[in-house]
């Protein structure tokens, strides 16, 4: 990708309003949040469920990955402007500011807090933790290969943060919200690994750690699909923790064919497919499989 082009995942346009959604690449937003509503419909067996509820989740997930990225953009800022592949992106092309982006970070920062807070004790004291946890991911690859995972488990808070935000309380086995957990921390972390994949060289040139920096693309590719393992492993371990029937194991059925389409678009020898891989193939499957664990409580 050459200095002048446009990302993937963006869109075109120049307004301030663009430059935002850009800046957080908020169309991948729809990786994680399903999984946040698979969290809401589990509790709901449990407890009820409104409307408004529902949407203060959904606030509270978009303010905080919001925040995140934005908070990644200004903290990587310096390595953006020199990697090709992101040395137009808004803060080192100069389209936007690192203080107007820290004003939007703050701005989210405080809609997620304000979010936890309409929804329930338990959620607002736990938002500190939870973003100081994904705004501490921007630092990670400075001296671990494993900031994947810590990303991953950034987004696993999503499905423990839904469940908890209806119900107010921990789960009952204990081990379901950790399991969810781990099933979407390993899925963002595989999937992390092949978007990493095209940045190893830049990585390695800059002292930055990932595992294709550090064990190169062969090796990489075999971690990420014994994370996506685990991801389908996890999924099935909290459907017999939740009591799931049918259409729940259905839908970890699909999610693990999804997931070795994704494998199939990429190998070592070609990466071309790693877009399509990245983003459409994650998005079918959270949507999909959060529509399945729905179909089970609806019908």
């Amino acid at each position: 990708m050459s200095a002048t082009s446009r990302e993937g995942q963006t869109y075109a346009g120049v307004s301030r309003l663009v430059r935002y959604v850009n800046l957080v690449k908020l169309p991948h937003t729809v990786f994680a949040l399903p999984f946040a509503l698979v969290g809401v419909t589990l509790a709901s067996w449990i407890a009820p469920v409104t409307a408004a509820l529902v949407i203060w989740v959904v606030i509270a997930f978009t303010a905080a990955r919001f925040a995140a990225m934005g908070f990644n953009r200004i903290a990587d800022r310096r390595f953006d402007a020199l990697n090709p592949r992101t040395a137009m992106r808004e803060i080192p092309s100069g389209t936007l500011s690192v203080p107007e982006a820290a004003a939007s970070v703050m701005v989210a920062s405080l809609v997620f807090f304000f979010a936890a807070w309409r929804i329930n004790p338990l959620c607002f004291s736990l938002s500190p933790v939870a973003l100081g946890w994904v705004l501490f991911y921007s630092y990670t690859k400075r001296f671990t290969r494993w900031a994947h995972l810590v990303l991953g488990l950034g987004l696993g808070i999503a499905p423990a943060g839904g469940y908890l935000a209806v119900t107010g309380t921990w789960s009952d086995p204990w081990w379901l919200l950790p399991t969810l957990a781990v099933a979407v921390m390993s899925w963002v972390g595989g999937f992390d690994i092949l978007y990493s994949l095209p940045d190893a060289d830049f990585d390695r040139s800059q002292g930055l750690h990932s595992v294709p920096a550090t064990m190169g693309t062969r090796t990489s590719l075999r971690v990420a699909r014994a994370l996506h393992a685990l991801t389908v492993l996890s999924l099935a371990a909290a459907g017999v923790a939740s009591g799931s029937g049918v259409l729940y194991f259905a839908g970890v059925v699909v999610a693990a064919g999804i997931l070795g389409w994704e494998h199939s678009l990429v190998s070592s020898d070609d990466l071309s497919k790693l877009d399509a891989a990245f983003f459409s193939v994650n998005g079918i499957l959270s949507v999909t499989f959060f529509l399945f664990v729905l179909a089970e409580r609806v019908f």
